[in-house]
């Protein structure tokens, strides 16, 4: 292997998530393969996303528009907001079709070991928006990780005087979860959000 454009290749692949210098390796090589099919429309679609993607400086999502176009949506409920911590979150609800409402994205949680306090996420216009009028419910769907629980404890505080509903995720059993499997923090919340038949 030989190439400084191609070692370059190689290297920003490796920086993607999931993929290792091996598999750099052999995705940088499928695309030079495919160069016609693959490689230049790739780059021409990367180029246009540098160009259109924008972040909702509503929600904190990413689209082509601002306000993004579930922030845009006249089917939306803007009585209820879902708060997450990455936009990665955000879609994984969307995939779902079961939420009707906003969004905000807070940019991650917080961290004293990372040094990522409130200043560095997305908390004050969270603030702001939940002291909207409009807005009665606010959907604390953080992770299950002691950042994101301390995150959802910290905005539990913040909110307290807004005069809206806050709310959390159930945890517990996964649809199609076998207790056997399943880890000892998991079941310890299932059986504490257990609900009557």
């Amino acid at each position: 292997m030989s190439g400084t454009e191609i070692d370059r290749l190689i290297q920003f692949l490796a920086k993607l998530p999931g993929l290792g210098p091996r598999s750099a390796r052999r995705a940088a090589l499928q695309l030079i393969k495919r160069r016609d099919s693959l490689l230049v429309p790739l780059a021409a679609a990367m180029y246009a996303a540098s160009e259109a993607v924008r972040i909702c400086g509503e929600c904190g999502n990413i689209d082509t528009n601002d306000p993004c176009l579930i922030c845009a949506g006249p089917r939306r409920d803007p009585s209820i907001i879902c708060v997450v911590e990455q936009v990665d979150d955000l879609w994984a609800l969307e995939r779902t079709n079961s939420f009707a409402g906003h969004y905000h994205v807070l940019g991650g949680t917080l961290s004293a070991l990372d040094g990522r306090g409130p200043d560095e996420l997305n908390i004050d216009h969270l603030v702001v928006r939940a002291a909207r009028d409009t807005v009665k419910e606010v959907i604390l769907a953080t992770s299950v990780t002691v950042e994101g629980q301390t995150t959802a404890h910290y905005l539990t505080d913040r909110l307290a005087a807004c005069g809206v509903v806050l709310s959390g995720l159930a945890h517990g059993v996964p649809v199609g979860g076998e207790l056997d499997y399943l880890d000892e923090g998991t079941l310890s919340a299932a059986l504490r959000a257990r609900r009557p038949f």
